[in-house]
């Protein structure tokens, strides 16, 4: 499938921002089953500096300064992206969780490694006993490891109530989990630590999906949104993705921007700026098939 994705991000201050350094994560990253065709960044005013490069975990990131005195910043990541289906995976077909778990260790060579560091505590998605409590029931002795994250997906889906205004970025997963309710990143983050709790390396994913309007409506410009969901290592088959908000397996629909340990290592858009009081943040983002 190929899409174009625009993604347009813009803050309006109180008062003028006199110099701001920033990084952005909007642009589609490689993978086995995702090639990013073309790719530009537009930015509003015009930066002084910036540079690309290829954070950590290997995602694209954009270093750029305005140092120029501005009351509105605009970013506008357009990128065109061709995504595969993924290779189905037969999830109660997968090893035993337990078994999985308590199996040999993973290998101490660059492969190994990358993914040891997923099962290690991480800000916003720390291992605690309450996330294993949640997770247990999903868990069973002997049930397939991919068939009891499956069920752990649904479980949070129905669980938990899908509210924009109840968290921000800031919002502890353990906050989350006691008052049931949330958004995209508050679910992927309660899974990562349930898994991280139960012994399991799991990675948060961040890009966009392709929305469908409602029958006989048209379809809106703008009316899409970033988009999280997570990994889970499966030692028989590699990493698998799932999304707790729609409970599913993401497909050929998902296009991944970015993944890492949570949201602090993958926000589309995060700096530093010096002045600018009081602002307000707009987010448009628009995903489109096209031939």
């Amino acid at each position: 499938m190929k899409y174009r994705v625009v993604h347009r991000t813009r803050y309006s201050y109180g008062q003028p921002v006199v110099l701001c350094h920033n990084e952005a994560r909007m642009q589609p990253r490689g993978t086995e089953r995702q090639v990013c065709r073309v790719s530009t960044v537009a930015i509003e005013p015009d930066p002084a500096q910036r540079a690309e490069r290829e954070d950590f975990f290997g995602n694209r990131v954009l270093y750029f300064a305005v140092q120029e005195p501005h009351e509105q910043l605009t970013v506008t990541a357009s990128s065109e992206v061709e995504v595969a289906s993924p290779v189905p995976v037969e999830l109660e077909r997968s090893a035993a969780w337990d078994a999985a778990r308590d199996g040999p260790a993973l290998e101490d060579d660059q492969a190994g490694r990358t993914v040891r560091q997923f099962l290690l505590d991480s800000e916003c998605a720390a291992a605690f006993a309450d996330a294993a409590r949640y997770a247990g029931p999903s868990f069973p002795p002997g049930r397939p490891l991919l068939a009891a994250v499956r069920d752990l997906t649904s479980r949070i889906h129905r669980e938990f109530r899908f509210d924009p205004l109840s968290t921000t970025v800031a919002t502890p997963v353990a906050e989350v989990l006691e008052r049931r309710h949330g958004v995209c990143q508050d679910f992927a983050h309660l899974a990562i630590s349930a898994l991280r709790s139960l012994g399991f390396a799991a990675r948060y994913v961040s890009g966009y999906v392709e929305t469908v309007a409602p029958p006989g409506e048209p379809r809106l410009d703008g009316s899409d949104a970033s988009h999280a969901w997570f990994a889970v290592y499966a030692p028989d088959c590699g990493w698998v993705d799932f999304d707790p908000t729609n409970d599913c397996v993401p497909d050929e629909r998902y296009v991944t921007t970015a993944w890492g340990r949570d949201y602090a290592d993958v926000a589309p858009l995060k700096g530093v700026i010096f002045g600018g009081g009081a602002h307000s943040l707009e987010v448009a983002v628009d995903v489109a098939r096209c031939e």
